[in-house]
């Protein structure tokens, strides 16, 4: 009974991370050493996220810090519909934290946003470089 269980769980598993590895989608740490923190793997977060948009295709995948929590999130592209649905699984327990439709207004929004946060970063580094 085991077997059949671990079989019915393996496999779906497996056949997403063949998905993934055909869509050549890898996922993007936000900094070195994030994936390795996790306790779920990206395959299996990857299947969790997929169960949630079935129909839809995966673009884009990322590993991050968010609000004291380790997440995955991923963004997914549907047939038919504008814009993304991004959906956040908590790279410490495998559970779904968020499901969001993002308008290509709202994604470039965004986009600007994380830009401007990655050049404060690096400005603020090199301030504190010494000469």
């Amino acid at each position: 009974m085991r077997r059949i269980r671990l079989a019915a769980w393996a496999i779906p598993l497996l056949l997403t991370a063949a998905t993934l590895a055909a869509q050549g989608v890898k996922v993007k740490e936000e900094k070195p050493g994030l994936l390795k923190k996790a306790k779920v793997t990206a395959e299996a977060a990857i299947a969790t996220a997929q169960a949630k948009l079935p129909k839809a295709t995966l673009k884009s995948a990322e590993i991050e810090q968010e609000d004291g929590k380790l997440i995955y999130s991923f963004d997914f592209a549907t047939a038919g519909k504008s814009g993304i649905d991004e959906v956040n699984v908590d790279a410490m327990t495998g559970k779904v934290l968020a499901v969001e439709h993002e308008t290509p207004k709202s994604e470039a929004a965004e986009a600007a946003k994380d830009k401007a946060k990655s050049k404060a970063k690096g400005d603020s580094a090199k301030a504190t470089k010494k000469p």
